[in-house]
């Protein structure tokens, strides 16, 4: 049975107790990455300390982005082209539909994979999209079939080649810059 709204304050106090119930994760999320982020000690010298001894240039721990329903999204390492990045997954619809909007930059070898349970002609737009992107249309198999430029805040749309299965969204020039295109597979 669906439920009629008249409003969206309607909505908001019929369904106060799932708000609610999201508090508790969203809290315990929030004070498990400021534990992450600053362990007691001088967590930022000791990085300073091993780059220079020649140690890990790696970044400190980051709090997980969140998606629409308040659970962290999915960070996984893949290849596409032999080159190693870092994406985030958008498998279901929510964070299909939000993708990349309202962000303002994209870390080096970074981006977002937006997973289909089909293999459809698809088509991606840029509205509220503020960073100029690179798009990457993949099969079934995990070959691209093309890869397209997007420029940001547009509403026109972009179109796979061919039926895909996933899209790879990086920043722009990133797929000319690495020397991968069509044909290339992407691996998990």
């Amino acid at each position: 049975m669906r439920q009629r709204f008249t409003s969206r304050f309607d909505f908001t106090r019929r369904n106060r107790h799932v708000l609610w119930n999201r508090l508790p994760l969203a809290a315990t999320l929030i004070v498990l990455a400021a534990a992450c982020g600053g362990a007691a000690g001088g967590e930022g010298d000791s990085v300073a300390s091993d780059k220079a001894a020649g140690g890990s240039d790696q970044q400190p721990p980051v709090a997980p982005r969140l998606g629409p329903d308040g659970t962290p999204i999915r960070v996984e390492r893949v290849t596409v082209g032999g080159v190693p990045i870092s994406v985030e997954i958008a498998d279901t619809r929510g964070l299909r539909e939000r993708g990349l909007m309202n962000r303002d930059s994209l870390p080096a070898d970074y981006g977002m994979l937006f997973v289909y349970p089909d293999e459809l002609i698809r088509s991606f737009w840029m509205r509220n999209t503020r960073i100029p992107l690179d798009i990457a249309f993949i099969d079934r198999n995990g070959s691209i079939i093309n890869v397209e430029q997007m420029q940001p805040q547009t509403d026109d749309n972009t179109l796979s080649a061919g039926p895909a299965m996933y899209a790879l969204e990086m920043s722009l020039g990133w797929f000319e810059a690495n020397g991968v295109g069509k044909g290339d597979r992407l691996e998990f």
